[in-house]
């Protein structure tokens, strides 16, 4: 079974703010990552949808997710250097009030759910289930009962950085929490501060072992 491709996301953020975080963005507000596009279109909504390759969305997207086809990304192309050592993406999170309902709706559009976990704590528990591109992992998030009806969204993204030591470094305090320790066993991971001015949560994580 092939994977289905992360060619864009589609971010309403302002390119100098990502800019001033270490990533390089072209004139027309375009951020490479691998071999996805990131288009930063402006304003402050969030991720407010994505083209993937290889995926059979329905009318309203996957469970509500604006969701394009587009060919897959050219082979042939390169990413740019990122200043803050961004070579990839590691997981695009999904929110969803229904987690039966968005997985059962990923499924149909051709991912595979690999893994289920229960995790948050006895007051707030989460489920999270992971499902694959070709580029990244697409982590959905939710409760492990449904508690209203309405759409899922992407919510955030973390990106994989050569040296995640040097990354916070270069980008300051003000900007980035401190390395901790993530869920994966033997990765770290560093989340950007409101301060930073990104509409959507970013992180930066280690290197795959």
């Amino acid at each position: 079974m092939s994977r289905p491709r992360l060619v864009e996301l589609d971010v309403a953020g302002v390119a100098e703010d990502w800019t001033a975080l270490g990533f390089a963005v072209d004139g027309d507000g375009r951020c490479r990552v691998g071999p996805t596009d990131l288009l930063l279109r402006g304003g402050a909504g969030g991720i407010e949808g994505w083209a993937l390759h290889g995926a059979i969305p329905a009318d309203d997207g996957i469970d509500g997710v604006p969701t394009a086809v587009k060919p897959a990304p050219d082979a042939e192309r390169s990413s740019p250097a990122h200043p803050n050592g961004t070579v990839a993406i590691d997981h695009v999170v999904v929110m969803t009030p229904d987690t039966v309902r968005t997985f059962e709706a990923f499924e149909a559009a051709g991912f595979e759910l690999r893994a289920v976990r229960d995790a948050g704590t006895p007051e707030q528990p989460l489920r999270q289930g992971f499902l694959l591109t070709a580029e990244a992992i697409v982590e959905v998030v939710g409760p492990p009962e449904p508690d209203d009806d309405g759409p899922s969204r992407l919510w955030g993204i973390t990106f994989v950085v050569a040296d995640l030591d040097a990354t916070c470094a270069l980008l300051g305090a003000e900007r980035v929490s401190g390395p901790r320790d993530a869920v994966q066993p033997g990765r770290r991971i560093a989340s950007v501060r409101r301060a930073a001015g990104l509409t959507v949560p970013v992180a930066f994580m280690t290197p795959r072992a």
